[in-house]
């Protein structure tokens, strides 16, 4: 398997949310910053602030700007082939959110796609598995793929994304061949021990619960 890591962002701080709504809000149509966080399904300031803060995003210096996350894509293998989706998330502010697509999760500064699918089965299906990710995980050998997709956001929209995909096969033992789902604790655990970052976090919209199901080879998940 191909390991590179995903590259650390170029250094453009903001000192907290209400700096980088300053900044972003004139490089944006007006009436599409305005519904972040209030159109269900949205994503707010914060938690762009979060991601920037942490290196997950980095954003162009452009009208408007380009947002560019690097992101791991596990597609699970279970029972004859059938392939694991997130089918929607519950989110802290009450709303539903549809996905349809494998377990994904943004990535680290510095981060393999290795570790960050360890991280991402940790963080998303840590309620359900008993036994620690790294004893239960595979990677399936010469899957690794990745690929670039530009498009608007679905969580801040009229914000243009690059998303560079690192996609990988894989098997977990121990889930459930059913529908099921998982809680996710702490969204933004690693978001700083200090009083402000755990502030911030709390105004983030958050997911709180993941609901999955096994798809069919022959079925789409898109």
């Amino acid at each position: 398997m191909s390991r590179p890591t995903s590259p650390k962002p170029p250094h453009h701080r903001f000192d907290n949310p209400q700096s980088l709504s300053d900044w972003i809000k004139p490089r944006m149509p007006s009436d599409s910053f305005a519904s972040w966080g209030v159109k269900p399904g949205t994503k707010n300031v914060h938690n762009l602030w979060l991601e920037l803060t942490e290196g997950e995003t980095s954003l162009t210096d452009s009208t408007p700007p380009i947002r560019t996350v690097n992101v791991v894509i596990v597609r699970i293998i279970g029972k004859d082939g059938a392939t694991l989706i997130e089918s929607r998330q519950e989110l802290a502010d009450g709303s539903v959110r549809s996905r349809r697509r494998p377990l994904s999760e943004k990535m680290k500064p510095g981060e393999t796609p290795e570790g960050a699918v360890i991280r991402a089965v940790k963080e998303e299906l840590g309620s359900i598995i008993s036994r620690p990710a790294e004893e239960i995980v595979t990677i399936v050998p010469g899957s690794y793929r990745k690929s670039v997709e530009e498009r608007s956001s679905a969580s801040y929209p009229g914000l243009p994304a690059r998303y560079i995909l690192h996609s990988v096969d894989a098997t977990v033992e121990g889930l459930p061949e059913n529908e099921f789902y998982t809680d996710e604790e702490h969204e933004y655990g690693d978001c700083g021990e200090t009083g402000m970052g755990i502030g911030i976090a709390n105004q983030a919209v958050s997911v709180k619960r993941h609901h999955w199901e096994w798809v069919n080879p022959d079925s789409s998940a898109s």
